[in-house]
């Protein structure tokens, strides 16, 4: 698979080829739920060794997450939540059918993965540096506190930057596929990074070995891509 300039091809928020090719990149696009489509990984299986190997990769993408996107469709279709977009339908996802939240979330939340993780060195920009300082007292210490979210998440679930309406960045877990745009969540904003902390992310590699896949998640995080998801909020 060649790499392709995916920044160039996804909505932040929400990634996507070519339907959003168009779109600022870092905001999430407006459009109706059932239009969602399947992007392609913006790198190949093997890139992210040896941080992410790459038959888990292959079957995380093309196995499980083909599933989110499919049963998410298929769970949608004909319904009103079809005509809406993923930012009304998550601000209101308590209303919906348990299969749409999880499904939905599946879907949306490797979105976010997929692309902000890079084979390449990126680096956090002054602003985003700034403002990580001014909630966490240093990287290392955001570094620290994203990492025990992620190790101590009970069970399946994600880890996650988020910045507030006022821009101020804070870190937090959700169980299963919930996500920090849903009403289900006690702390709520846009979505900067994330880490999948199902078994299926990291398994095959890591076996029972979480806290390792974490501590190694930092060698492939693309902060190109969440300096501008923070700069878009």
């Amino acid at each position: 698979m060649e790499r392709r300039n995916f920044i160039a091809l996804v909505g932040t928020s929400l990634v996507a080829v070519p339907v959003w090719a168009n779109l600022n990149p870092t905001k999430m696009p407006v459009q109706r739920a059932i239009d969602s489509v399947f992007p392609e990984l913006p790198y190949s299986y093997n890139a992210l060794e040896p941080t992410i190997d790459a038959k888990t990769m292959e079957i995380h993408y093309t196995k499980h997450y083909k599933a989110y996107h499919t049963n998410f469709l298929a769970d949608i279709k004909d319904t009103p939540a079809a005509e809406m977009d993923l930012k009304d339908l998550f601000a209101g996802i308590s209303k919906q059918p348990i299969a749409v939240r999880n499904n939905g979330g599946g879907y949306y939340n490797h979105l976010l993965f997929w692309e902000n993780m890079t084979p390449t060195k990126t680096n956090p920009s002054a602003v985003l540096n700034s403002a990580l300082e001014k909630s966490f007292g240093s990287m290392e210490k955001f570094k620290e506190e994203f990492a025990n979210a992620a190790k101590k998440q009970f069970g399946s679930g994600w880890a996650w930057l988020v910045a507030d309406k006022e821009g101020k960045v804070f870190v937090s877990a959700t169980p299963n596929q919930d996500n920090p745009l849903m009403d289900v969540v006690e702390k709520k904003g846009t979505p900067l990074l994330c880490i999948d902390v199902w078994e299926h992310a990291y398994y095959l590699h890591y076996q029972n070995r979480r806290a390792e896949y974490v501590d190694n998640f930092w060698n492939v995080v693309n902060w190109d891509t969440v300096n501008k998801r923070y700069a878009n909020r």
